[in-house]
């Protein structure tokens, strides 16, 4: 790391600006375009709202509307194709391709379910949906690996808001859609295709890597737009609870529309003002009276400072394959192969299958599930936007009480993923038993786990096998969230509910027609399965436990020993040489920086 002066949020200039420009071309303005690129992105949470007009207007049975919901998962997990692209084109390249896949793929769902298309056929449809999906990806590499690379040092703070903001996202469309559509379920595809692909095409030229200069108060600013979320989840959380109770006219829902495009934009005014701050530091650099105030990390392409390792070099330069087996201590750098022939990750890997696709068939079939126990249909999008609101406070309530049990108390994260493996338990079992007016707490549960559940499962694999092929591993672990919802959702929860579902309608003494979507009503369509799900989740969480007891001795350790050393090596190479009026002030920022860190 490198001193330097104060200097704009760009980093480099100090000549005077136009505080427009300032703002516009800063990095604050890059978090707050990510913010909103975020805020549209989660439509993947939202297939309960639209579900079941694919359903009806393409007559399938609730085994091919699952499979289209297994393509639609496996589409938003698969994130190695955009992230290969970013490592050799500018954020705006995926940002595009993202844009363009979002509106053709759910543009093209949204033809299909209007009839404006001939019927595609099954392939097609799990093709478009696919294809939508997957532009989540682009728009999470384009702009969340753009942020965390433009501040470095507060990686943690810009991932938890910004996947907060993805967790958000369900419901903030739900408004939008009402505000713009009322209550037309169909439009909602449209929405879902072109507000994502609008907001990232718009902020294509601001988003971009720039300068990694380090402020003091990098901390407090994440923390004022983390309040700001905060505040737009309370005000849905009421929203919804208001409009649950009673039915809202055309212009409550624009009046609504509006409140939540005001906290959309509200973070500009945290952006704002910490753009006037850097305004006045640069104009005291410019009379002379500038002091050291912020710390530079270190360019990608400058050689990377040697630390102690297990890691010889002559091992190094053997075989990858010939190390697969001898995988290194944990918390060091794992070989991606080491990752995935580890015990470790098997273990990790097993539990989140048999435990967040139970979870996300939860979250996917909420719409199915009104329905068949009898719930009005203004209802669903309520059970869609509890969801997003719960997903949002489960990733930080989970990433931030995580971080501070573990280091108050050496709490293992594992444990903690146990723990909220187990409360899934409560919300399956809700469903199963089919309890009056319980689809409300259940949709809570079930957003609030999905949610937690990722943060803790990527910090596990960045602390055991490092960070190194922290994007592969990444992609590794999100995996298992499609192969369990593919198990729970379609080959169990579809099956199950089409035998009933046929079974209502023999007794009736009627058979299903050629193109008839089939219908289930009654506690027995999901009750089976869901204690199917209760019990693969619970097998889930009693495997997590044995990563809890093969890991406690390293995280009853510090874990974080090699960091230090690094941090110490960059602290004594950067004070060398300094005066020492200098050398006191980097001084500072380094303790003052790691009792933040």
């Amino acid at each position: 790391m490198v001193a330097k002066e104060a200097s704009t949020g760009g980093g480099g200039s100090t000549e005077p600006r136009n505080i427009a420009q300032q703002v516009i071309t800063g990095r604050w303005f890059t978090v707050f375009a990510s913010l909103l690129i975020m805020a549209v992105s989660g439509a993947t949470y939202m297939f309960g709202s639209y579900s079941n007009d694919i359903k009806t207007s393409l007559g399938y049975d609730l085994t091919t509307l699952n499979l289209l919901s297994f393509f639609k998962d496996l589409g938003a997990n698969v994130g190695v194709v955009s992230g290969l692209i970013n490592e050799i084109t500018p954020p705006w390249v995926v940002l595009s391709m993202g844009a363009v896949m979002n509106f053709s793929g759910y543009f093209m769902i949204w033809l299909a379910v209007t009839g404006r298309i001939a019927k595609p056929q099954v392939w097609q449809m799990c093709l478009y949906i696919c294809i939508g999906a997957n532009s989540q990806t682009f728009a999470n590499t384009g702009a969340l690996v753009t942020c965390v690379k433009n501040f470095p040092g507060s990686r943690g703070s810009v991932l938890g808001l910004l996947k907060g903001y993805v967790g958000l996202s369900g419901a903030i469309i739900t408004q939008l859609y009402h505000a713009f559509y009322g209550d037309d379920t169909k439009s909602l595809i449209l929405l879902i295709a072109w507000i994502p692909a609008a907001v990232s095409i718009f902020f294509l030229p601001t988003i971009r890597v720039l300068s990694t200069t380090r402020q003091p108060n990098e901390l407090r600013v994440f923390y004022n737009l983390l309040y700001v979320s905060l505040g737009l989840a309370v005000f849905l959380t009421v929203l919804i609870i208001v409009q649950s109770k009673r039915i809202s006219s055309r212009n409550e829902y624009v009046f609504d529309g509006l409140m939540v495009l005001f906290f959309l934009l509200l973070p500009l005014a945290v952006v704002l003002r910490e753009e006037l701050d850097l305004r006045s530091a640069e104009k005291q650099d410019l009379t002379g009276n500038s002091a050291v105030l912020f710390v530079t990390e270190a360019e990608s392409t400058q050689p990377q400072l040697e630390y102690s390792t297990n890691t010889t070099k002559s091992e190094e330069e053997s075989s990858c394959l010939s190390n697969v087996f001898n995988p290194p201590n944990r918390g060091e750098d794992y070989t991606i192969l080491q990752a995935l022939f580890s015990i470790d990750m098997l273990v990790l890997f097993s539990a989140s299958t048999f435990s967040v696709g139970g979870t996300l068939t939860a979250i996917d079939n909420l719409g199915q599930i009104a329905k068949s126990l009898g719930y009005p249909s203004e209802s669903i999008s309520t059970f869609v936007s509890l969801v997003s609101i719960w997903n949002y406070l489960g990733r930080v309530v989970a990433g931030f009480s995580s971080e501070i049990f573990l280091t108050k108390y050496k709490v293992p994260r594992p444990l903690m993923l146990s723990l909220i493996m187990f409360l899934s338990c409560v919300g399956h079992l809700l469903i199963a038993f089919g309890v009056p007016n319980s689809l409300y707490l259940s949709s809570l549960i079930a957003g609030f786990c999905f949610g937690a559940q990722w943060p803790l499962i990527f910090a596990i694999i960045s602390e055991i096998f490092g960070l190194k092929y922290y994007s592969t591993l990444l992609n590794m672990g999100g995996f298992a969230s499609p192969l369990g919802a593919y198990i729970m959702n379609v080959k169990v929860t579809g099956y199950l509910y089409d035998k009933e579902a046929l079974k209502q309608l023999q007794a009736k003494g009627l058979t299903r027609k050629a193109g008839e979507d089939l219908s289930c009503v009654g506690v027995h369509c999901y009750g089976t399965a869901f204690f199917i799900i209760t019990a693969s989740t619970l097998i889930g969480c009693l495997i997590s436990l044995i990563l809890v007891i093969r890991t406690r001795n390293f995280y009853k350790g510090d874990m974080y020993s090699k960091d230090k050393v690094k941090a110490q090596t960059e602290m004594a190479t950067t004070i060398s040489g300094t005066s020492s009026t200098e050398r006191e002030s980097l001084l500072g920022h380094f303790q003052n920086k790691r009792r933040v860190d």
